[in-house]
């Protein structure tokens, strides 16, 4: 099929970060059917060990701003959806069949809700804008889990592991240019991983990435490499380990 006659792959091919909102509300019906169709998501097993915590009071989202290192594009969103992994629930269902649950006590545990917590993300942020709002992934919710934790009231067994704005883009937000991604040689193989293409994939999008910069008025833009290097010399989200632990998840495997 033609990607011009296919809505779905046009607005996946058009997506960006919004990080500018105009402040125009999110209505009631939208949101409501954003939340039901990300209900329908697949999760491991069925176990639905995923749960959503929005909000749209003003004063919380400033919280979750600052809790997210004083972003601006939490603080002006219209509404801020937390993605919860959530093992409580499952515990409970595992105690209804008289055994006791025990995937939480496991790394395994970690990568399932991290996955089904991803596709949760993606579902949301589709639905979002395919009714004309904008929105940006939130890993910052992992700055201060404990601050997280305490806010939006979790018990055991679960964790707040990434959250999404969702608001009404600025002009200057929509008519932004897409940002580059590495080649797609460098992406996706045919049957086995390629690491010189993807070696090379670097050089070539270090290369792109300052062409895009230039062309665009950008030049506060880190390359590549220096932003990735910015990011990923440390260890950046430091408590994640000891937070984990405090909710119950103690790793056996």
């Amino acid at each position: 099929m033609n990607q011009s006659n296919n809505k779905i792959i046009n607005q996946l091919s058009q997506r960006k970060s919004i990080r500018q909102f105009t402040g125009q509300s999110v209505s009631n019906e939208d949101l409501d059917l954003i939340l039901k169709t990300a209900q329908r998501c697949p999760t491991s097993i069925n176990g639905q060990q995923i749960s959503l915590v929005y909000t749209r009071d003003k004063e919380k989202i400033k919280q979750l701003a600052k809790i997210c290192g004083g972003q601006l594009q939490v603080e002006t969103a219209d509404v801020f959806i937390t993605i919860v992994v959530d093992f409580n629930r499952t515990s409970f269902a595992v105690e209804q069949a008289g055994e006791v649950q025990q995937i939480d006590k496991s790394a395994e545990g970690v990568l399932v809700g991290a996955v089904d917590a991803g596709i949760m993300l993606n579902a949301i942020q589709i639905s979002a804008e395919s009714l004309g709002y904008g929105t940006t992934a939130i890993g910052a919710v992992r700055n201060d889990p404990e601050a997280m934790i305490e806010l939006l009231n979790l018990p055991a067994k679960t964790f707040p592991i990434v959250g999404t704005t969702i608001g009404f883009a600025t002009k200057e937000a929509k008519e932004a240019p897409l940002k580059p991604r590495v080649p797609l040689e460098s992406f996706a193989f045919e049957d086995t991983y390629n690491d010189k293409k993807v070696k090379d994939g670097v050089l070539k999008y270090e290369q792109d990435m300052k062409k895009y910069r230039e062309e665009n008025n950008m030049d506060y833009l880190q390359s590549y490499c220096t932003q990735t290097a910015t990011y990923y010399k440390n260890i950046y989200f430091r408590k994640i380990a000891q937070n984990y632990e405090k909710q119950g998840f103690v790793f056996k495997d």
